[in-house]
């Protein structure tokens, strides 16, 4: 079976001694070779005191012998002089036993049990000599000490010889602790040299140049010791960082495409954004969207397609760099008749790829050089309103990226067109709105009095024909007196229509109402406001305004009054108050709808879910009360004011 790499390694790690076992055979080499240097020195120096403490017994025992010699011929006592026989033989038997505790012995050889043995041999001799009784004569005596002295100094001389050798042998043992020790400390800085400070020298290069950014620096793995895994070690993390520092180059410009890419993307949808909320009509929408987009997505051509409201028929909106003889062939086009505007409600966006034949439904985009189409719907809430096309004169794949922006494009033209068509039918309304009010202040109010009129002239043709002159008097009276009226219903109409509301404050539109009514009635008003609450509605406040314009005028026609106040109340619920000092009228008179003035204000109120309130007492004046309610907002529906029966009996009231 082949082995990887890594058993490899491990078999060359297991035939190799690691560093630690090299220190550990080294270290226990020395100390072997070290401990047997100790050990000979030590036992050297112990022959070596053994020896010398013999020597000294020896040389005790010719002393012994000199004054055991002069003992006897002194004639000392025969228990005295066997004493020192008796030390004479305990210094014999010391020197043949030795004694371990001072330390003594005799370092024997050959040579010095040959002595040791003549010595013993003449003291046997010689024993009987010194306890002879009647003692010898001194000639003896002096002749047998010669011989013991004699017989003790070759023993030690041949001890002295041997210590002389062992001296030696110690001497040299010396000499080869010191060459040893030398040699020990050169071999262990060459060992840590080699096996340690080498290696980490080369490890603290690389790890100088890895820090520096050189990732292909690698060290030299000659050993499979510790260092050497070390090093293989290193050079493995060193080409992993080197990969991975690659990789992280490439990924990081990767990334930084695709950033580029997401912000010329998010770029291009804010300018085409900005465009769509800037353009001011259909045509300028669907011709600038369709220059932009094409521009962003580098097509040759773009064309912008609406769809009627069952999706059997596109018309072409816009386009740009699209030949013209195909902007006339399929300016309106049929769905299905081509691959353009043949949508189905679940379609997405797709590149489509033109077939060049001339049965292909798509063979007049082939004949002007076209080979690919995309094609992105245009949605509103899930309804298909259309599609706009992008032609290739190549082949083309998009993204994820470029069909989501093309669908945000697409959807921002949606919302933009739509809002277009919203605003056309907000001043559709808005037109509608102001005509019809117009026409209910005509009705209420001019159409009333010629109407008034109306009857008026038939009465004095009648009193004419029958010569009635007061009835005559009294029909021009009330003519003159309803042109009057009508001329100041005109000009408060004229007045009202005038008048414009803020946004932020309908402070300054009433005061402009009341300066425009103390200039037409001659009354001082007076407008009074405090509080504070959130501003009205544009539309709230033209309610208001009307409102207020009603009760005013008729405190104008009716009321007799010489002050007028309108008090302002700000706040959650806003109130406005119009207060005369006039005659006043009787509320319960007038119940219902009799009353025409206070129908259109009741009317005006309910638009906007608001109360008006009447209190007035004959002779004291009246004040009018309309509060709005937290959140006003104008409503959907208008009721209209019911035609009064008869028409005199509604202007008495009014």
């Amino acid at each position: 079976m082949a082995r990887g790499p890594d058993q490899r390694y491990a078999s060359g790690m297991q035939q190799t001694a690691s560093l630690s076992r090299k220190l550990i055979r080294i270290g226990t080499s020395l100390l072997v070779v070290a401990l047997i240097s100790i050990g000979l020195t030590l036992w050297v120096t112990w022959q070596l005191e053994g020896g010398s403490a013999a020597v000294n017994e020896a040389g005790r025992m010719r002393m012994q012998t000199w004054r055991l010699a002069s003992a006897v011929q002194a004639g000392v006592e025969r228990a005295e002089l066997q004493n020192l026989v008796v030390r004479f033989e305990e210094s014999l038997e010391l020197l043949r036993d030795g004694d371990p505790s001072r330390p003594l012995f005799v370092p024997w050889d050959e040579q010095v049990r040959q002595r040791f043995a003549d010595v013993e041999s003449l003291w046997r001799d010689q024993r009987q000599l010194w306890l002879a009784e009647p003692p010898p004569q001194a000639q003896v005596l002096l002749k047998a000490g010669n011989e013991f002295v004699d017989a003790s100094d070759r023993l030690v001389l041949v001890i002295e010889q041997h210590l002389s050798r062992l001296t030696a042998i110690l001497n040299l043992f010396q000499l080869l602790m010191m060459a040893l020790a030398v040699g020990g400390a050169v071999v262990m800085l060459y060992t840590g040299y080699m096996y340690v400070i080498n290696p980490l020298g080369q490890l603290r290069q690389g790890l100088h140049k890895l820090e520096s950014g050189d990732f292909r620096t690698r060290i030299e793995v000659d050993t499979a010791d510790e260092f050497g895994q070390v090093a293989a070690g290193f050079n493995h993390m060193a080409s992993k960082l080197q990969s991975l520092y690659q990789g992280l180059e490439a990924k990081v410009e990767v990334k930084t495409r695709r950033i580029e890419a997401q912000r010329a993307r998010l770029e291009a949808l804010y300018k085409v954004s900005a465009f769509l909320a800037q353009a001011g009509s259909i045509d300028e929408l669907a011709q600038g969207f369709a220059q932009r987009v094409r521009s962003v997505m580098k097509a040759d051509a773009a064309t912008v397609r609406w769809s009627d409201d069952v999706n059997q028929r596109y018309l072409m909106l816009a386009s740009d760099c699209f030949p013209q003889d195909l902007v006339e062939e399929e300016r309106s086009l049929l769905a299905g008749a081509c691959a353009c505007g043949n949508l189905r409600p679940d379609a997405r966006t797709r590149v489509i790829p033109i077939l060049s034949h001339d049965d292909a439904p798509i063979r007049h985009c082939a004949k002007v050089g076209y080979e690919s189409v995309v094609s992105v719907p245009i949605r509103l809430q899930q309804r298909l309103l259309g599609e706009f096309n992008l032609f290739f004169r190549s082949p083309i794949l998009l993204n994820a990226d470029e069909i989501e922006l093309l669908d945000s494009l697409a959807s921002h033209l949606a919302s933009s067109l739509e809002g277009l068509r919203a605003d056309a039918l907000d001043r559709e309304a808005a037109v509608a709105e102001e005509r019809a009010l117009l026409a209910r202040n005509l009705h209420d109010s001019i159409a009333q009095s010629l109407a008034f009129l109306k009857i008026q002239v038939q009465l004095l043709r009648a009193a004419v024909q029958k010569g009635q002159a007061s009835q005559i008097h009294g029909a021009l009276d009330e003519l003159d007196i309803g042109l009057r009226e009508s001329i100041g219903d005109v000009r408060e109409l004229l007045v009202h229509f005038r008048t414009r509301t803020n946004t932020d404050d309908i402070e300054q539109a009433l005061q402009e109402t009341l300066q425009k009514f103390q200039s037409q009635a001659g009354l001082s008003a007076r407008l009074q406001v405090h509080g504070h609450g959130l501003p009205l509605p544009s539309d709230v406040q033209v309610q208001v305004l009307h409102v207020l314009q009603e009760a005013l005028s008729n405190v104008r026609k009716h009321a007799g009054a010489t002050q007028v106040d309108l008090e302002v109340a700000k706040g959650a619920h806003w109130r406005f108050v119009v207060r005369d000092n006039g005659a006043g009228f009787d509320t319960q008179k007038y119940p219902g709808d009799s009353h025409v003035g206070l129908n259109i204000m009741r009317e005006r109120a309910g638009r906007i879910g608001a109360e008006l309130d009447i209190v007035s007492v004959a002779g004291e004046g009246s004040a009018v009360t309309l509060t709005l309610p937290p959140h006003p907002e104008v409503g959907g529906l208008s009721a209209k004011a019911p035609m009064p029966a008869e028409l005199q009996e509604q202007r008495a009231g009014a």
